[in-house]
C-alpha cells in the first residue's frame, strides 16, 4: 500500500463505510472517510508534489478502486491552472468510462471542468461521450461543460460552445434516464441565470421532449 493510501486507511470509520456502501450501491471498498478529511490530505500531497507526480499519484489512487481514493484522485487534479496539463486531462478523460455513481462522477467532472476551460478544443473529445452506452459517461458531457453556463460576458467562442452543447442536449432530451434529464435541466437552469434568451429559445423548440420535472427545473429562473 502506498503512503497516501495508508493515510486514507488510517482514517477509516467502519460504521460510516457500511452506510456509504449502502447509499452509493457501487461494488467497491469504502473506508468511511469524509470529504473534508480527504481534502486535508490532498492539500498536503499537492504541496509536496510537482505536476507529473500528482498525475502519477492520482492514477494510483483511482486504480485502487477505493471510493475515497478515487475522490482524492479527482481532487488532486482539480486546479484552475496546471502547466503542461495534457497528461492530467488524458488521465481524467480515461476515468470517464469508469463512472458508475453520481458522487465519483461529479468530483471527477469538477477536475475535468478546469481542464476543459483551459483548452476548449477538448470539447471534440467530450462530444464523443454522447454515444456511450454508459449513462454516467453521457451525463459527464453535460456536467463537465457547466463552466459555459456561468459566463456573464462570454466571448464569441464561448457563445459558440454554448450553442454546440445546447445542440448536444437536443439529442439527449429523448434519453429517459432520470440522471440525464436532471443534467439537462441543471445545465439549462444554470445558463438561464446568465443567458435567459438562449434557454427560452431551446425550451420553446425542444422542451416538449423533456420529462415534465426536467422542463420545470430548467425554467425555474425564467
Amino acid at each position: 500500500m502506498t503512503a497516501p493510501l495508508a493515510q486514507l486507511a488510517a482514517l477509516a470509520n467502519p460504521a460510516k463505510a457500511t452506510e456509504m456502501a449502502a447509499y452509493h450501491k457501487a461494488d467497491r471498498p469504502y473506508l468511511g472517510v469524509t470529504v473534508p478529511q480527504i481534502e486535508t490530505l490532498v492539500a498536503e500531497w499537492r504541496a509536496a508534489l510537482d505536476v507529473p507526480s500528482r498525475v502519477a499519484l492520482a492514477n494510483t489512487l483511482w486504480h485502487s478502486n477505493i471510493h475515497e481514493a478515487r475522490i482524492a484522485a479527482a481532487k488532486l487534479l482539480t486546479q484552475a491552472r496546471i502547466r503542461e496539463d495534457a497528461a492530467a486531462w488524458a488521465l481524467i478523460a480515461s476515468w470517464v468510462p469508469d463512472f458508475d455513481t453520481w458522487a465519483l462522477a461529479d468530483h471527477a467532472c469538477k477536475a475535468g471542468e478546469k481542464r476543459l476551460s483551459a483548452d476548449p478544443s477538448r470539447l471534440d473529445q467530450v462530444e464523443a461521450w454522447l454515444s456511450s452506452p454508459n449513462l454516467w459517461t453521457r451525463r459527464a458531457a453535460l456536467v463537465m461543460t457547466l463552466p459555459w453556463t456561468k459566463q456573464n460576458h462570454p466571448k464569441p467562442a464561448d457563445e459558440a460552445a454554448r450553442d454546440r452543447i445546447l445542440g448536444w442536449m437536443v439529442g439527449l432530451a429523448a434519453d429517459r434516464d432520470w440522471f440525464i434529464q436532471k443534467a439537462i435541466a441543471w445545465w439549462l437552469r444554470d445558463l438561464s441565470k446568465h443567458d435567459a434568451s438562449r434557454v427560452r429559445a431551446w425550451l420553446e423548440a425542444h422542451g416538449d421532449a423533456l420529462k415534465p420535472f426536467a422542463r420545470k427545473e430548467a425554467a425555474k429562473y425564467l
